[in-house]
């Protein structure tokens, strides 16, 4: 699938995914320690933001909201009505160097192309502060699939595998990269990491 693709995909199956899915997961409560290792008063980008009520909603006001999809951002803007939300790709972030304090990307580098996913990372640490950080799903697989029927509709999924995702970490220039297991939105067990800079 290209771009294009991927983004109406997501345009399709938005609302069957909100509904779905589980906002108060034990992934959900990583996000509470995740903020007590940044600075007061953080400014979080959401990278993949859907709907909102996964992520962003436990984010402090006013924290970006990037999605690829229209139609998530349009639920997000009712989910989560103090967010800044922006359309975007994370391939090519629509934020300036420098500009935040941490980056949470739940279940979304899985859906770039697994030749693109280190730029996702260098684009995480070009916007993020010196000592920043990012918390983000850590595939276990290597895989490039679409999966059809998937949510009603078909969607677009790439890992390098988990050991190839914490070197490309590493080589966009994060370390004191540490490990841990919560229940995802659907409620199967899923690993991910916090990555400093």
């Amino acid at each position: 699938m290209d771009r294009n693709d991927v983004r109406a995909a997501w345009d399709e199956v938005a609302e069957t995914y909100a509904r779905q899915r589980d906002p108060d997961g034990s992934d959900a409560a990583l996000i509470g320690d995740f903020l007590d290792e940044l600075p007061p008063d953080p400014l979080v980008l959401d990278a993949g933001c859907g709907d909102g009520a996964r992520t962003l909603a436990n984010l402090p006001a006013g924290s970006l909201g990037l999605d690829f999809s229209g139609r998530g951002l349009e639920l997000a803007a009712q989910t989560v009505p103090e967010a800044r939300l922006l359309q975007g790709d994370m391939t090519a972030l629509p934020v300036a160097d420098d500009a935040v304090d941490g980056i949470t990307a739940y279940h979304a580098v899985f859906h770039v192309p697994r030749d693109e996913q280190p730029t996702v990372y260098r684009e995480f640490a070009r916007v993020l502060e010196p000592g920043g950080s990012v918390l983000m799903t850590l595939p276990g697989g290597r895989f490039e699939t679409v999966r059809r029927g998937w949510m009603g509709g078909e969607m677009f999924f790439a890992a390098p595998g988990r050991e190839q995702t914490l070197t490309q970490l590493r080589d966009a220039g994060f370390d004191d990269l540490r490990t841990t297991s919560a229940d995802d939105p659907l409620g199967s067990s899923t690993e991910f990491v916090v990555a400093s800079l």
